[in-house]
């Protein structure tokens, strides 16, 4: 029996791995060693759960609800969820992530439970979700680039308007503030949608390219 839940949480570990292989290849907070030991743990909180009290159920007037450790695991990963999630600026980043590592933590459970078919299959479907339907629609989905710059050149702002709107790109916010300097320069902060980050680097190289205009930043 001991090796069968041993091999109850390898096999749970490795699927949570695999789910990792895939956030790390895109550099993402959470990588392959966070869903190997989430997925693990999850199993492992499982197998507890299941054969972790038979000897306290074997005793008279005792019963427990033995799920209720399992049932601790969904709510307790949001835990770990809501630390890749980072709002920052205007971007918030890690959703993906932090959704993937929720569903690993269900593979864990399910893998620990002894329903291996499923766990596998969950498995194959977060990374087909995770890359398969990237791939698909890419072309539908839009990106969210910030773009930082300054300019004394009033006309090169406008050039930086019409460029938006020959490429359609969507501007989600604008802001302009004047320095206090001896001249009059504007620091401009834009995040921009664009389709692909072919488009990104379209008009990154186009700011490049306007006189009087200084890149500041770009994220």
């Amino acid at each position: 029996m001991i090796w069968e839940l041993v091999g109850r949480l390898l096999l749970a570990g490795v699927l949570g791995a695999a789910i990792g292989l895939d956030r790390e290849y895109r550099a993402k907070e959470a990588g392959f060693r966070t869903h190997f030991l989430v997925s693990l743990g999850s199993a492992l909180f499982m197998v507890v759960s299941q054969y972790g009290f038979d000897e306290v159920l074997g005793r008279e007037n005792v019963s427990l609800d033995v799920s209720r450790v399992a049932a601790q695991v969904v709510s307790g990963i949001g835990f770990l969820g809501a630390g890749t999630i980072i709002f920052q600026k205007q971007f918030v980043r890690g959703l993906t992530t932090a959704a993937g590592l929720w569903a690993t933590a269900g593979i864990g459970l399910a893998v620990g439970g002894g329903m291996y078919a499923l766990g596998v299959a969950a498995a194959v479907l977060t990374l087909v979700g995770l890359e398969l339907l990237t791939l698909l629609f890419r072309s539908v989905g839009l990106r969210s680039a910030m773009f930082v710059f300054s300019t004394s050149d009033g006309d090169s702002l406008r050039r930086v308007t019409e460029r938006i709107g020959e490429k359609r790109y969507k501007v989600v916010s604008y802001t302009a503030r004047r320095r206090e300097e001896a001249r009059e320069v504007f620091e401009v902060s834009m995040v921009v949608k664009t389709r692909n980050r072919s488009d990104e680097n379209d008009l990154f190289v186009f700011l490049q390219s306007l006189p009087g205009v200084t890149l500041l930043g770009m994220e």
